[in-house]
């Protein structure tokens, strides 16, 4: 039987109040470790700050755009007879050469109109003969009527018939040459029409397109009809649109470069040589045509290939360099400026006093020697919506503000550790 407890005894205490007292008491110690750099610590003065170097690079101010590839030299090619488009000779993407045979049409109609021509310029010619021959005979005549006039053996009225038979037999001969000349002037025209069913290339180049099809009846008549386009590959024209807000930027001869979908980044560079004064006008965007050429010699840039255009306005190489978040009248102030009526982040930059011009002053906050910040005055040069060129005032290597961290903008954490 258990021993029954003195009314003295105290009871024993539980075994587990001992490690949660532990476990609780080390909660405190940490929580004082963390606490106490809150509280009592010595903070950061460069902990609100976001930071970047003074770096040497290329900037570039840019125009940019978008536009299409085109060939510079091409010509649709069209038949210049009506018939059925018998046989076409190339495929798209053949390189053809001046004068080489691209379709033909069906000559049987021009073959047998040059035939006819043929035919009755061989009538007249012949008729021409006989004509020449009564011609000669009337003026033979004419002659011996004269002489026997002479000798008063004839009659007038013998000579005088004489007379206008001879006159009658140069007047037919003039009427069947002139018939003549304009048989052999249809029989040119049925000969270049036979021609024509030949369809030629007019130019040395790349077959871009074909628009008609073979045994495709093709009708002069009503308007032109394209059977294919010839393109000189060699030189690509890029067909740019650029807004209205941009276009006054533009001056001719300026540099410019494009890169492709694909291409892997690669840049193509011409000069800008026309814009054009008309423009298009796509849902109720003004859009105005600049146009420059570039080499293509090995035949990577294609018809109507989408190009990503920069124009040139201004550039720098080797330069300084610092981003455009560090250039202001007066640099982002840290949080505690929110007391003088500014909010964190509120400070006067870039986005209040708008970006300096090239040439202009600007103010920005360096590191200095003994790691404190002071402000000092740069001069800008070219600058775009990224970066900035430094004339003067900074040298490379030099840390600049560049905005306010993240942490800065709700309190940043001391750079500390406790003191115990």
């Amino acid at each position: 039987m258990p021993t029954p407890l003195s009314p003295h005894s105290k009871p024993a205490r539980p075994r587990w109040r001992r490690p949660v007292l532990l476990i609780a008491a080390a909660a405190l110690a940490g929580g004082a470790w963390f606490a106490w750099p809150q509280l009592f610590g010595e903070r950061d003065p460069l902990a609100p700050y976001q930071f970047a170097n003074v770096q040497r690079g290329t900037v570039e101010d840019v125009v940019t755009a978008t536009g299409t590839l085109q060939p510079r030299n091409y010509v649709d090619v069209g038949a210049q007879v009506s018939g059925q488009l018998e046989k076409i000779h190339v495929e798209v993407g053949t390189e053809v050469k001046e004068g080489e045979l691209l379709a033909e049409i069906d000559p049987t109609v021009y073959l047998a109109r040059v035939d006819a021509s043929r035919a009755q310029l061989r009538n007249l010619r012949a008729q021409l003969k006989d004509r020449e021959a009564q011609l000669a005979l009337a003026r033979i005549q004419l002659r011996r009527q004269q002489a026997l006039m002479a000798e008063d053996a004839t009659t007038k009225e013998s000579l005088q018939t004489a007379e206008a038979s001879a006159k009658s037999a140069e007047a037919q001969l003039e009427a069947l040459r002139a018939q003549i000349e304009q048989i052999e002037s249809t029989l040119r025209a049925d000969e270049a029409n036979l021609q024509y069913a030949r369809i030629l290339s007019p130019m040395t180049g790349t077959v871009v397109s074909i628009t008609a099809r073979q045994g495709q009846t093709l009708n002069t008549n009503q308007q032109a009809p394209v059977v294919m386009r010839i393109a000189d590959l060699s030189t690509m024209t890029v067909q740019t649109q650029v807004s209205e807000a941009d276009v006054s930027r533009l001056k001719l001869g300026m540099e410019a470069y494009f890169t492709t979908l694909g291409g892997a980044g690669k840049r193509w560079h011409g000069t800008l040589e026309k814009i054009e004064p008309t423009p298009t006008v796509t849902n109720n965007v003004v859009l105005y045509n600049a146009l420059f050429d570039v080499p293509n010699p090995d035949g990577r840039l294609m018809t109507q290939m989408t190009a990503q255009v920069f124009f040139i306005v201004a550039q720098a190489k080797d330069a300084l360099l610092i981003p455009m978040g560090a250039l202001s009248q007066g640099a982002p102030r840290p949080p505690q400026a929110s007391a003088a009526g500014r909010g964190p982040g509120q400070g006067r930059g870039p986005a209040a006093s708008g970006v300096p011009a090239a040439g202009g002053k600007a103010a920005v906050r360096v590191v200095g020697e003994r790691g404190a910040l002071e402000d000092r005055a740069v001069e800008i040069g070219v600058t775009n919506r990224v970066q900035a060129q430094v004339l003067s005032g900074l040298q490379e290597g030099e840390r600049v503000v560049s905005g306010l961290s993240t942490g800065g903008t709700s309190g940043s954490r001391p750079q500390m550790t406790p003191r115990l």
